[in-house]
This record gives structure tokens, C-alpha cells and sequence, in this order.
């Protein structure tokens, strides 16, 4: 049987469109503008901006509007142009943008929350406004009205905030590593289940209706795939960045998870692979290849006359090793691996050239983003960073072949 051609990863280095500055302080969020050349932002600084790009090829604000506290999120829906915007004093601004974008008029706003309003979402099919906050709290209002519909109390201050219109399914990421589901009603809301697989908290949360699977990114370094339409408890884990992992965005037409971290890394993950889950540690008081006990194991070093090892793990089978079985590194990129880790040498013997063949790209945004954003009629991704920067790059999104790049 031959061997199975894995899809070849992306070289094409991505291309700086617009480089925008200007902002005081960090920009929290950015959003390309559909069928438009702008990009709406919001900053620490208090400022709202819409940028449009001018005849000269650059992008200037058509509106420059102050906010009376920190901008700290926001939710644009490009259908009714409805900006929703967050304030680090816990209200929610709502405003309708021009059909020029040129013009932003005020709507309502309303007392969310007590404190910092850390996510927002604007749903337009219930007419609900979602949002979490510093205070602990999730509530839900109503965007006709500014009425608050209903809340529940997180764990933890959340950072990561999703919601599937379908099931009226929302999904909730916060600093302790948990994540929350709830099933809302128009006044009040069931708790589904939660679940945890970080060891660190919770960054980002982004969600697949069609695939109904859920990608959150933790502090922890690592981005997990829960599949929740598959009923099954899954959990792939991806292993690709050396800092906290703090932003997430999906391309649907390509299946390709885009995460963004805290060192100005950009990984793009093909996720149209069939990827496999990490095995679960095995516990054991000696080595499961070649019996050599491990230090607290005191009986059987006295009964052998051997020093005891310290105990490793073969992150492909699981087993408990000592370090002379598992002296080799390899990546494993369908568990999730991109990078080399410790495996022991019968299964880096086993591991085929195929199976090292990386199931994701890497890219260098140069500054530490704490926002993305991917336009996918055009191929653009933004990002937005603790350096007051915008930038928009082409060609980071392209689909993967057997043969090579579509």
C-alpha cells in the first residue's frame, strides 16, 4: 500500500499591506470592513477610529471619536453597520456607522457591568447583546431596548466569549482555564456543562458552526479543538507557539485555525487533516521499556542494587520512560506537535517522514498582537498589538494540496 501524501505546508511569505498607527495606547480590537476599504478600531486611549484608505493608497481616519473610558472590545455587524463598543467603566456604547463611513451617531448605553467589559457580541438574529466582564458576570440585554435579559456568574474573570445561533449555544473561556456552556432563553439561561484541558487560563475562544467544534487558547502555550457536535469528549491539542497563545480566528472556506501569540507568533493550522488525540500519561513505578526503577521507587532499587532514574513520558504512546529510552525528539504534527518533543525510541523508529510532514505555517507579525481578525472575501488578516499598531497582510491564507498551494 503506498504511502499517503501529506499536504504540503505554506512557504509564501505573507505581505504587509497597511501599516496603521497613531493610537496612544494599545489597540484592544480592529475589524476589516467588508466590500470596503476601512478598518474600524478601538484603543485604550478612549478613541474610536474608522479608517478609510485615500487615494494616495493610505489609510487616514474618516472618524476620530472619544469615548468618556478605555475602549476595551467590540462587536461590528456589517448588515445594519451597528458598532457595539466596550468600556473599561463597564457600559456599552452603541452606535450605527454612515453608509460612507464617515458618520457615527449614538444609539443607547446602557450599565452592563460593574467593571472592565472584557467580550462582547452582537447577535442580530435574537437582537441580543452578549458580553462578559471584569466583575465576573456574563449578562445578555436586549439591543432594541438596552433592557438586560438575564446574567450568570463565571468561575473566573472571562476572556474568551462565542455563541452558536443555531442551539443558542454560548460558550465561555476564562482565567482559570475553564470553559462554560450555557443554553440561553429569552430570560434566562441553563448551565450545560463545563470542562477544562489548559493549564493555564483561558485567552481566546473561537468557534465553528459547521464543524461545530470549539478552539480555545490558554497561557498555557497551546490551542485545544473541542469537538462538541461530535458528542464524544475529543481533545486535540496544537503545540506551536512559545509564548501565551492570545488571539483566535477561523477560515471556514480553507478549515484552516489561525492563532496568534503573545511573541508576535502567527501560526496557520490546517485543520482539513484528520488529527489524533494525545495519549493519556501512564503511571508506573519504573521504566515501561526497560524496567529500571524510578527514584521513590525505594523497593525495587534496594532489591536490584540500581540508582534510580527520574521518571519522562513518550508524548506519541504515553508511557513512562527513563531518559536513556527516550533520548530522541520528534515532531508529531497530526497529534498536534509542530515542534520536537520527547518521544521514546521505539516510537521514533515507528514514526514515519510522512507523519513529520508539519500540518501548519509559521509567520512573524513582528510585534505582540493581542487582537486578529480575518476578512475572508479578500484574504486579509489584521492584527492589532500592544505597540499601537494595525497592520493588514495578504496572502497568509492559502488552501493546502497534496500537490502544493491551490
Amino acid at each position: 500500500m503506498a504511502a499517503e501524501i501529506q499536504p504540503k505546508p505554506l512557504t509564501r511569505k505573507p505581505i504587509l499591506l497597511q501599516r496603521m498607527e497613531g493610537s496612544q495606547e494599545v489597540v484592544n480590537m480592529a475589524v476589516i470592513v467588508p466590500k470596503e476599504d476601512g478598518v474600524i478600531s478601538v484603543s485604550e486611549d478612549r478613541t474610536v477610529r474608522v479608517w478609510l484608505k485615500r487615494d494616495s493608497g493610505q489609510y487616514w481616519p474618516s472618524i476620530y471619536h472619544a469615548m468618556p473610558s478605555p475602549c476595551s472590545c467590540m462587536s461590528f455587524n456589517p448588515e445594519t453597520r451597528r458598532l457595539s463598543i466596550g468600556l473599561d467603566n463597564g457600559t456599552i456604547s452603541e452606535f450605527i456607522l454612515s453608509e460612507d463611513y464617515n458618520k457615527m451617531t449614538s444609539v443607547k448605553n446602557y450599565q452592563a457591568h460593574q467593571s472592565r467589559v472584557t467580550m462582547i457580541l452582537f447577535v442580530l438574529e435574537l437582537e441580543w447583546v452578549l458580553s462578559t466582564g471584569q466583575d465576573k458576570q456574563f449578562a445578555w440585554h436586549c439591543s432594541e431596548s438596552g433592557q438586560r435579559l438575564g446574567g450568570y456568574r463565571t468561575s473566573a474573570v472571562a476572556s474568551g466569549l462565542q455563541f452558536d445561533v443555531e442551539t443558542r449555544h454560548v460558550f465561555i473561556g476564562d482565567h482559570s482555564g475553564q470553559v462554560t456552556i450555557l443554553k440561553l432563553e429569552q430570560e434566562n439561561c441553563t448551565l450545560v456543562t463545563t470542562f477544562r484541558g489548559h493549564t493555564g487560563g483561558v485567552t481566546a475562544l473561537c468557534w465553528d458552526p459547521v464543524q461545530r467544534v470549539l478552539f480555545s487558547g490558554s497561557s498555557d502555550h497551546s490551542v485545544i479543538m473541542w469537538d462538541i457536535g461530535g458528542r464524544k469528549g475529543t481533545a486535540i491539542e496544537l503545540q506551536g507557539h512559545n509564548d501565551k497563545v492570545q488571539a483566535l480566528s477561523y477560515a471556514q472556506h480553507t478549515r484552516q485555525l489561525i492563532s496568534c501569540g503573545g511573541d508576535g507568533g502567527i501560526v496557520v493550522w490546517n485543520m482539513d487533516v484528520e488529527r489524533q488525540e494525545t495519549p493519556e500519561w501512564l503511571d508506573s513505578d519504573s521504566c515501561q521499556k526497560c524496567d529500571q526503577p524510578f527514584f521513590w521507587n525505594f523497593k525495587q532499587m534496594w532489591d536490584s542494587k540500581k540508582i534510580g532514574l527520574r521518571q519522562h513520558h513518550c508524548r506519541k504512546c504515553g508511557k513512562a520512560v527513563c531518559g536513556k529510552c527516550s533520548s530522541k525528539r520528534s515532531s508529531i504534527p497530526l497529534m498536534g506537535f509542530e515542534f520536537e518533543v520527547r518521544v521514546c525510541d521505539s516510537c521514533h523508529e515507528a514514526i514515519t517522514d510522512e507523519e513529520r510532514a508539519p500540518t501548519a505555517t509559521f509567520h512573524d507579525s513582528k510585534h505582540n498582537i493581542v487582537h486578529v481578525h480575518f476578512d475572508a472575501t479578500r484574504g486579509w488578516l489584521l492584527t492589532s498589538g500592544t505597540d499601537k499598531v494595525i497592520k493588514v497582510r495578504c496572502h497568509l491564507i492559502k488552501k493546502f494540496s497534496v500537490f502544493g498551494l491551490i
